[in-house]
């Protein structure tokens, strides 16, 4: 063996064993995943702070245990009952506090039907509080045994932020264990077409789920020091699946040309990895970049589907460009072993008798550039028009799993009108003199704003310092210690007001009247000078989302187009290729993005989703993270077909022979890649978890659209009517390596 074979197996080797040491850890990377949105710097996430620093709440994470199946709450049966709960609730550990009707008495705990709820509030030392999730399930049951025999129809169900993020978890872990039971197989069905053979079909989905295995684990490490969304394993999967096959099964065609051309395996090892591995460089370059710009987005979730986009990338193409090659050496002609009966065997003449068809298709787009433009590009300019009206307010309707405790729940308090309690607005009010709690200026001030606020239709209820206390500052020393914790600052001069909004008020309407109120100020509602007003909750964490992802969005664009625009100045050498390249792709984003608004936003065809009359909007996130991810996808094929054709120039073909040639040699590859793609990412689409819907949706559109009309129809005319100056200003210059995708 040569010193270069040798180098690559033991570069193969240290890549192998590193990612085979990093599998066991895999499967257990989703217990540091979070489900909990966090906004960096945002106003919600300054309340909590503040509650818990200069409040000292135990209720700054709570769940609320919803009751149903007793005796009114104010009887004196019903009372006896939720005293056994309550109680048995304080000696659970992590329990931080627990309040109901016997504590308060107030008709808020009271609600339609005779149900009632408890708040529990939570924390947690040794990790998130979603880990106390399940202790309170059991402890919950527990209960409901134990009073079932005197009231049979008694349910104890937890809901609030923490158990639907928690059921969350839950409903994204069950899609990737479906949405992979759906690909796997389809997908081995789909290379066995492509290539004929089981042995070439089973290695690039072995380095799909390899991808997918070593990037969980390094998300599991990662998320041990900073906040990692559960979205990571959706995308994980779904990318991992993508990218994974699709940089090997390029290595895998260039290699099987080379033997059926009659090298042996080393030499053909070493011909297809010269060959496409630049290719395969540039190609991870686009995507990562994409993935690396989410990282300036200061939200959890979209900095995890960045971290987990650029480390499945970047596996990929590790893999495909080191591990691949060398297997691909040992086992040389056998890679046709396992062939089916009913495909061609492989030879010499295959490629050619499979490329004649797309040669003949590039000479029909030759002779007419325009009208082939003309025709491909009228139907994608009107699906993209429909991205105009992307409307990226909160989905209406019902988009939590169905079928978790925590949203039964949730509807359960809907009925009894008392849902407020999840959705409230936690409004904390700082004087900067007066203290509420020893001065009549500072009592009268939060009196005044609690019933500013209260006024508003859409508010069913303020709870504060001062209503709880019947507006009079004699009764305040009654409240016991935990209730003036949680809505009095230990220096008195800042107080915390619950909002309750109506239940018959939307989650978009919630998110407005919380604009609403920070833009009228805490001055305004106070009537004191120098007052500050900040608001939190899960209506203002809405609000913060939208409005980061808003200030983000153009920034994220320009980043991306323009670091996409160096590196595949710097993989082609040519402006112009770069340039249309650049264009090519934002026209394939915005078709992508109006079949988005047309099925999921308007609903045509949405009941397909198990989303019957479409969502109305689409969640913030969708468009910022499909962009990112659809922009360096669709260069993909742009860098199939490109380096082709530049290849074929270089080799002394004019540009009307060299484009019909480009697609001789990629269009089979770019089919069968989309085609597995397509699979991928519709997969997803039949999950519960609605944002992963709207991203594969948007996704499988998009692979689907540039792999047809933008690759085989519109780019490839473009190239013709450019001419030489495609390749301006340096990009047919003789190049040191030969390359091609």
């Amino acid at each position: 063996m040569n010193p270069v074979n040798l180098r690559r197996f033991w570069l193969a080797g240290i890549v192998l064993a590193a990612v085979l040491a990093l599998l066991p850890y895999s499967f257990h990377s989703e217990r540091h995943l979070e489900t909990a949105t966090r906004v960096e710097g945002s106003e919600a996430e300054t309340v909590s702070q503040e509650l818990t620093t200069r409040f000292h709440s135990p209720f700054v994470d709570r769940v609320v245990l919803v009751v149903q199946g007793l005796p009114p709450a104010d009887s004196d049966a019903g009372a006896q009952a939720l005293e056994t709960i309550t109680a048995s609730l304080r000696d659970e550990p992590g329990v931080s506090g627990v309040v109901s009707y016997i504590d308060m008495r107030d008709p808020i705990f009271l609600g339609k039907g005779g149900g009632t709820f408890v708040l529990i509030g939570l924390s947690s030392d040794d990790g998130p509080v979603e880990s106390l999730v399940p202790k309170l399930h059991d402890r919950a049951h527990s209960l409901e045994d134990q009073l079932r025999p005197q009231y049979p129809a008694i349910t104890l169900e937890l809901t609030g932020e923490i158990p639907l993020n928690f059921d969350i978890r839950k409903a994204s872990s069950a899609d990737v264990r479906r949405g992979e039971s759906m690909v796997v197989p389809a997908t081995l069905v789909l290379l066995l077409l492509a290539f004929g053979s089981l042995v070439a079909a089973l290695i690039p989905l072995a380095v799909g789920q390899v991808a997918i295995a070593a990037t969980l684990a390094i998300a599991g490490f990662l998320a041990q020091r900073w906040h990692l969304s559960i979205l990571v394993q959706n995308l994980a999967t779904m990318l991992g699946l993508g990218l994974g096959i699709d940089y090997t099964l390029l290595m895998v065609s260039r290699f099987r040309e080379h033997i059926s051309a009659g090298h042996a395996g080393p030499i053909a090892s070493i011909m297809a990895a010269r060959q496409a591995g630049r290719t395969l460089t540039i190609s991870a370059a686009t995507v990562a970049i994409g993935f690396l710009a989410l990282l300036t987005v200061p939200i959890s979730e979209i900095r995890s589907i960045g971290i987990a986009g650029f480390l499945v990338a970047g596996i990929s193409v590790l893999l495909a460009n080191t591990v691949v090659p060398a297997v691909l050496a040992l086992l040389g002609k056998h890679i046709d072993a396992g062939r089916l009966p009913f495909m061609p065997k492989l030879d010499a003449d295959r490629s050619a008798r499979s490329g004649a068809r797309w040669r003949q298709w590039g000479r029909l787009i030759v002779a007419h550039p325009w009208l082939a433009i003309l025709l491909a590009g009228v139907p994608m300019l009107l699906l993209a028009w429909q991205a105009t009206h992307l409307d990226t307010s909160l989905p209406k309707g019902n988009w939590l799993p169905q079928s978790a405790e925590s949203v039964h729940a949730l509807h359960s308090l809907e009925q009894m009108q008392r849902d407020g309690v999840v959705q409230s607005l936690r409004v904390v009010v700082e004087l900067p003199a007066d203290s509420i709690s020893q001065t009549d200026a500072g009592w009268n001030a939060i009196d005044r704003i609690s019933k500013q606020i209260e006024s508003d239709p859409r508010c069913d209820r303020v709870i504060s310092i001062t209503t709880l206390a019947n507006n009079d500052r004699s009764l305040l020393g009654g409240l016991s210690r935990e209730t003036r914790r949680t809505f009095l600052s230990s220096d008195g001069n800042a107080a915390l007001l619950e909002v309750l909004p109506k239940t018959s008020v939307s989650l978009r309407s919630q998110v407005s009247w919380v604009r609403d109120l920070r833009k009228s100020g805490a001055p305004a509602l106070t009537g004191v000078p120098g007052a500050t007003l900040l608001i939190g909750g899960i209506p203002a964490l809405n609000a913060d989302y939208e409005t980061i992802i808003a200030h983000h969005f153009v920034p994220v664009i320009t980043l991306v187009v323009l670091s996409t625009f160096i590196a595949l100045l710097a993989g082609f050498r040519s402006i112009c290729a770069a340039v249309k390249a650049i264009l090519l792709n934002l026209l394939s984003v915005a078709a992508s993005f109006g079949a988005l608004v047309f099925v999921f936003q308007h609903g045509h065809g949405s009941s397909l989703f198990a989303v019957p009359g479409g969502t109305g909007s689409v969640f913030p996130l969708v468009p910022i993270v499909a962009f990112a991810i659809v922009f360096g996808l669709s260069m993909d094929y742009e860098v199939f077909l490109v380096a082709r054709v530049l290849e074929a120039r270089r080799s002394g073909l004019s540009e009307t022979d060299a484009i019909p040639e480009g697609l001789a040699r990629t269009a089979g590859l770019i089919t069968s890649a989309a085609a597995i793609m397509i699979v991928v990412f519709a997969a997803f689409t039949f999950g519960n978890f609605l944002v992963v819907k709207m991203i594969g949706f948007t996704l499988a559109v998009a692979v689907l659209i540039d792999a047809t009309l933008v690759r085989m129809v519109i780019g490839p005319a473009l190239l013709c009517i450019a001419g030489d100056w495609n390749w301006w200003p340096w990009g047919l210059a003789p190049s040191t390596k030969k390359h091609d995708r």
